[in-house]
This record gives C-alpha cells, sequence and structure tokens, in this order.
C-alpha cells in the first residue's frame, strides 16, 4: 500500500533490547481533504531511508499493515496494528505540459485612415 503526504515529525533511531532491534519513526500529514496524521515506523536497515528527509517534504510512502496479539500478565488478550515502511520518494512536482505562450497583446500599427483616397469596397 502506499500513502502520499507531507512529513510532520521523523523521530531518532531506537534500538530495542540486547539483540540490536532498530526501529525508526515517522508522522506523515496525509495529502487529503481531511488530513491525518499517520504514524509510519521502518525497522532494521530501512531505518536510514529516512536520512535523507525532513519535515516538510511531501513523498509518497510504501508500507505494509502489520498485526500483532499479545497476552497481558492478567491474561487478557490485546491486539497491536503497526504500518511498516519499506520505501519512501520524493513527490515529483508536476510535470508542465508544453503549452505555448499567450498570444501577445494586439500589437498590430495603427495604420493611417485616408478618407479622401478611393477604396475597392463594393459599399
Amino acid at each position: 500500500m502506499e500513502l502520499k503526504g507531507t512529513i510532520k515529525h521523523i523521530f531518532e533511531t531506537q534500538t530495542l533490547g540486547a539483540s540490536g532491534f532498530k526501529k525508526r519513526e515517522m508522522i506523515l500529514l496525509t495529502d487529503e481533504r481531511y488530513p491525518q496524521p499517520v504514524k509510519i515506523e521502518f525497522i532494521q536497515e530501512k531505518t536510514a531511508l529516512l536520512d535523507n528527509f525532513k519535515p516538510g517534504d511531501e513523498v509518497t510512502v510504501a508500507f505494509d499493515i502489520r498485526g500483532r496479539e499479545w497476552i497481558n500478565p492478567e491474561g487478557k488478550t490485546i491486539y497491536f496494528t503497526s504500518l511498516q515502511g519499506w520505501r519512501i520518494t520524493p513527490v515529483q512536482p508536476a510535470p508542465q505540459d508544453d503549452v505555448p505562450p499567450p498570444y501577445p497583446e494586439d500589437d498590430t500599427p495603427d495604420l493611417p485612415f485616408d478618407d479622401e483616397g478611393e477604396d475597392d469596397l463594393p459599399f
């Protein structure tokens, strides 16, 4: 799946646990009628993808939806959903069509009107 929007915030990379698992999150403000702030996480080597971006950049983010089930110490099952980014690209400006410039103002020189001469008009 993909989302297009503006980067609102990029968080620092977190290293979790002794395993060295890395995670980095960003907030993307979606590009729609009612923009939504959406958190997208990048893990392991994908955390470096965010190095070349900053808040305010317009991007398209490709991601997978991940779900996880966890049973807390009281025995209650809790479900988590996350968006896991795997590609981020800058939005390219819309190409300009090869539209010719508008016609210039009428720059036809005023010709002197000759009342006394004959013309060849039939009326």
